[in-house]
């Protein structure tokens, strides 16, 4: 069982860097919660629509985003990742470059369950590594 979550949390954090590299939003919205928690590394409490917005009006525009040492934590009802993440990319016009280290927590979309393969990010933080 843990294999599979693992795998499905693996492509879930995938289509999650490259819905965020192309702001494409209708991929956002099926991978982030509508009830989304989000601290960023400023402790600014971010929602879905505050992220989607970002993106929808080319605020942020994210131009790499590589990822490594990435751990995952598996349970049935829930996974927890840390990724470090290598971001490249400018906010409101201005340069936003550095390294941080996210936290997410998976959930299942609760209309159709784990076993669809269905999972949001229903919480996250980010931390910037010096």
């Amino acid at each position: 069982m843990h294999a599979s979550i693992i795998a499905a949390i693996q492509d879930a954090e995938e289509r999650l860097r490259q819905a965020m590299l192309s702001s494409d939003i209708a991929a956002l919205e099926a991978l982030l919660d509508p009830d989304l928690l989000f601290v960023n590394h400023m402790g600014w409490t971010v929602t879905r629509e505050d992220d989607l917005d970002a993106h929808r009006g080319g605020l942020l525009k994210i131009h790499a985003l590589d990822l490594s040492d990435q751990c995952i934590l598996p349970r049935a009802d829930c996974a927890v990742v840390s990724v470090l993440a290598r971001i490249a990319g400018s906010y409101n016009g201005v340069p936003a470059n550095g390294t941080f280290r996210f936290m997410r927590t998976w959930t299942p979309d609760a209309a159709s369950g784990s076993a669809s393969g269905a999972w949001r990010v229903i919480a996250a933080s980010s931390v910037m590594v010096v």
